[in-house]
């Protein structure tokens, strides 16, 4: 099985894109996915022309991790305006690097315990919630415009039914697709696969990592979970697949597993 679209995750180890880039290139991976929680992929520091410069140097490109903090659905509306505002900021970059993929984590929001459940207040005030959605969807739309963009949203720690909804709800765009993260997935005993793939013909990126009861990220064939399952449904879907460990002595273990694959 051959693929084209291998990419790594920015790292802790790598404390400059440059590093990054020299890593990815020297273990002939095809992109990085620049990770927006670190200080130095912040809006205000990504200087464009220094990334494309390193891109072309090193013969890679990149894909882009929204801050997971994201919450443009906030009740406090300050708020989710910043957030919209950075994911259309994010978008006019992604224009300039030609990076085809956004990936984003959909916020559950507040919850509050009660004695005897859990309430999330997406769920309890959902029209309000879903309204927010549409929005947001719509500024997607409008700020990519006819380029060749996709947000794609990833699963994490199991989805509520507030969350389907709105995926349902960002569906109707073609703008908006899913990821699919297979450690996460396998951490929560797979209660995520099954609407990813009622949806698979949104599928249009991976975060691919070993697993082992509820530890993952960690390096292929390392752990328990059925890669080239994985494998074979991303070469179906046309996958970019992110080899998502945390540590470059796991990502090195991945790529060479795949050697033998």
């Amino acid at each position: 099985m051959q693929f084209t679209n291998f990419g790594m995750p920015t790292l802790i180890e790598t404390s400059t894109l440059e590093e990054c880039a020299k890593l990815c290139a020297e273990l002939s991976l095809d992109f990085i996915e620049l990770n927006m929680n670190l200080p130095q992929y912040q809006l205000d520091k990504m200087d464009v022309g220094f990334f494309k410069s390193i891109a072309d140097q090193y013969g890679i490109y990149y894909t882009i991790h929204l801050d997971e903090n994201l919450n443009v659905c906030d009740f406090n509306p300050h708020v989710a305006e910043a957030y919209q505002k950075t994911v259309a900021d994010t978008i006019e970059i992604a224009k300039q690097l030609d990076s085809k993929v956004l990936n984003m984590h959909l916020s559950k929001g507040v919850y509050f315990t009660l004695p005897d459940r859990k309430v999330h207040l997406f769920s309890e005030y959902k029209e309000q919630y879903l309204n927010s959605i549409v929005n947001f969807r719509n500024m997607c739309e409008t700020a990519i415009g006819e380029n060749d963009i996709k947000i794609c949203i990833e699963n994490c720690d199991g989805y509520e039914d507030f969350q389907k909804e709105a995926i349902e709800l960002l569906s109707v765009s073609d703008v908006f697709a899913l990821t699919f993260d297979v450690g996460h997935n396998h951490s929560i005993g797979g209660t995520d696969e099954e609407f990813i793939m009622k949806h698979k013909d949104r599928l249009h990126h991976m975060h691919l990592h070993d697993a082992t009861g509820k530890k993952n990220h960690l390096a292929l064939g390392t752990g328990e979970t059925d890669i080239e399952k994985y494998l074979s449904l991303a070469k179906k879907q046309n996958c970019r697949v992110v080899l998502e460990t945390k540590k470059i002595e796991g990502l090195r273990q991945s790529v060479e597993w795949l050697k033998g694959f």
